[in-house]
């Protein structure tokens, strides 16, 4: 089954700048909000709401780490409850090498992902990593603990592919 994530051009854009700023050198973060929907062999996100992150909501931000807060994490799961949608997380990777999911961020998704399949009632989690040469990324649609790829990010007109360098890796 094909699976695509779907949101708008104009929040695309917001969503670049705000995860690769020009000047910050810390890493940054958003989550997104998304409903999906099933035709004969494919499977839509389609996003419904964005919460782009700031420097409050992180335990600890740097440029090679973050961690969110308990109150961050509390309140991004009652919002995907109230919207009956799934989270999709998104962050950054400072450098211009091809975006992949780092060992530390793989280590953090097993633990999150099978948190929020429990917590948001076995909904599909979607995990991407934007790096200034393309994006990463990883879904969870059947179980928290074998992902899947997402085979892009359809942002108006355009189908954006991940890079696919951490499905290959995932253990």
């Amino acid at each position: 089954m094909k699976a695509l994530l779907a949101l708008d051009d104009g929040l695309y854009g917001d969503l670049m700048a705000h995860l690769l700023p020009p000047s910050d050198g810390r890493e940054q973060a958003a989550f997104l909000f998304a409903r999906p929907s099933s035709t004969e062999g494919q499977i839509v996100f389609e996003v419904v709401e964005a919460a782009p992150l700031g420097a409050g909501d992180f335990g600890a931000q740097n440029g090679y780490y973050l961690e969110l807060t308990d109150t961050t994490r509390a309140k991004l799961i009652k919002r995907a409850h109230d919207l009956g949608a799934s989270l999709v997380e998104m962050h950054s990777h400072l450098g211009s090498w091809p975006a992949a999911f780092s060992p530390s961020d793989r280590a953090g998704l097993k633990d999150t992902v099978q948190h929020m399949w429990w917590r948001l009632r076995k909904r599909p989690y979607i995990a991407l990593v934007v790096a200034t040469a393309g994006f990463d990324a990883l879904l969870w649609l059947d179980n928290p603990r074998t992902p899947r790829q997402l085979d892009g990010l359809l942002t108006g007109d355009r189908l954006l592919r991940p890079t696919n360098n951490s499905l290959r890796g995932w253990k």
